[in-house]
């Protein structure tokens, strides 16, 4: 009796622990705002945006009174952060502008004019009240004449409350609209650096360039 009393409550203890419905899952989606800006990117690789270890990992975190970052095990984010990140930033780029800005691998056989690297050093809901998105970005063009851009934000979105699961998702998600935005004007603190030489030719462009003529022919 003992050990059937041991085996039913290992039982429910297992059943517990694999509920899903204990489990939550937050999305990152920025709102469509309708608003249409110049295309002045083109085709661009955006690399894989890199963001700090409490923002990467898959638990939603915040900052407490005590200035601590905290996290929950049952609260967690729908996707991997860092490419739910990437694919939203593209795609938001994208729909604002009519840039054609995809996440790397390129998967077009036309290669991308220009590569876009976001570099996150801040995404945390604070104890202010506020989630806060800050670090910096570059738009490299390798061709002669091309603009670099590395260009700095700080983008701060009102919590509207506790800083809930929730609300972090939401404040996230229109963080990285307001962080689209500013990429496909090209703003920001930073500089422009113009390309001064010639992009280094590809190893498959030598070999598609044709064949000099023979000498005497």
């Amino acid at each position: 009796m003992r050990h059937i009393l041991i085996a039913a409550a290992i039982a429910t203890l297992m059943a517990g622990c694999s509920n899903g419905e204990k489990t939550a899952r937050f999305l990152i989606d920025p709102p469509m705002t309708g608003e249409r800006l110049p295309n002045r990117l083109g085709t661009t690789e955006l690399k894989e945006v890199s963001l700090p270890d409490y923002a990467s990992g898959d638990e939603v975190s915040w900052q407490s009174a005590d200035g601590a970052v905290r996290s929950n095990t049952k609260q967690l984010w729908a996707d991997n952060p860092e490419r739910a990140f990437t694919l939203t930033l593209a795609r938001s780029i994208s729909d604002l502008s009519g840039a054609t800005v995809i996440a790397e691998p390129w998967p077009l056989a036309e290669p991308a004019r220009r590569t876009l690297e976001v570099r996150v050093e801040k995404a945390l809901a604070q104890a202010d009240g506020r989630y806060r998105l800050t670090g910096r970005y570059y738009v490299a063009d390798a061709g002669a004449g091309g603009a670099n851009q590395a260009r700095g934000f700080d983008i701060a979105v009102p919590l509207g409350g506790e800083a809930t699961p929730a609300a972090v998702a939401r404040a996230q998600s229109l963080a990285i609209a307001q962080l689209a935005r500013q990429i496909a004007v090209l703003g920001g603190p930073g500089n422009a650096i113009r390309t001064s030489a010639p992009a280094t030719p590809r190893f498959d462009d030598i070999f598609s360039q044709p064949l000099p003529p023979l000498e005497g022919s």
